[in-house]
């Protein structure tokens, strides 16, 4: 890794962990793996600025501080399968990676699968499953997931990934309009579910069955 993207790694993790982002596994993710290899080569410079950047398809790799919030919010102990919806670039994939047993990750795209799983694989993380397909109906071969990870805007929470989630799991997900979305940690109970908000955020739409509709998007 080039010097100045080592001190701004650095800067970066002293961030987040001012902003909130306290669990020494997620700042060690952060600090394992290298966000710079999941962007377009013009764009590696910006690697580690706290913001969103575009890849391609439309798509973009979220904001460090918005994945890690996220992440710490799963609770990870290194026990749990993961679900994840928009595999995107592969850099959340590959956080859940280092931090899980096992990351089973859902794309709608094909060409960001086939890019993903190059990064993957160039980095050695092999306890990751990829899929190429409607994300908000889960991935129910695999199914129950101790955690769910949601990285694209639904408009309500999908009941298919709820069905998927074990008693007492938990899941991520951005709810809300396509411009503007509310972020919630929900918790899987025998009653029903209990929630909390995790805040506002903005993600790219959920495309599916029950996501938006590619005509709406």
């Amino acid at each position: 890794m080039k010097p100045d993207l080592i001190t701004r790694k650095r800067q970066l993790i002293e961030l987040l962990h001012n902003s909130g982002i306290h669990d020494p596994r997620v700042l060690g993710a952060i600090a394992s793996i290298p966000r710079e290899q999941f962007l377009p080569e013009n764009l590696q410079y910006l690697a580690y600025d706290n913001r969103a950047l575009p890849i391609s398809m439309g798509q973009t790799i979220s904001q460090p501080l918005m994945v890690t919030v996220m992440t710490q919010a799963l609770a990870l102990t290194g026990r749990e399968r993961v679900l994840e919806i928009g595999t995107g670039s592969g850099y959340q994939t590959a956080i859940l990676a280092h931090l899980a047993a096992y990351v089973y990750s859902v794309e709608w795209h094909y060409q960001l699968s086939f890019l993903a799983a190059s990064h993957l694989v160039r980095l050695g993380l092999l306890n990751v499953s990829l899929s190429i397909d409607d994300g908000s109906l889960g991935w129910p071969d695999y199914a129950p997931y101790d955690r769910i990870l949601v990285t694209a805007a639904a408009p309500n929470v999908p009941p298919q990934l709820l069905d998927q989630m074990l008693m007492w799991g938990q899941m991520v997900i951005p709810i809300g309009g396509q411009e503007r979305q509310e972020l919630w940690l929900i918790q899987r109970v025998p009653w029903g579910t209990r929630s909390r908000s995790l805040g506002h955020c903005v993600f790219v739409p959920l495309v599916g069955e029950e996501g938006w509709h590619l005509e709406e998007t």
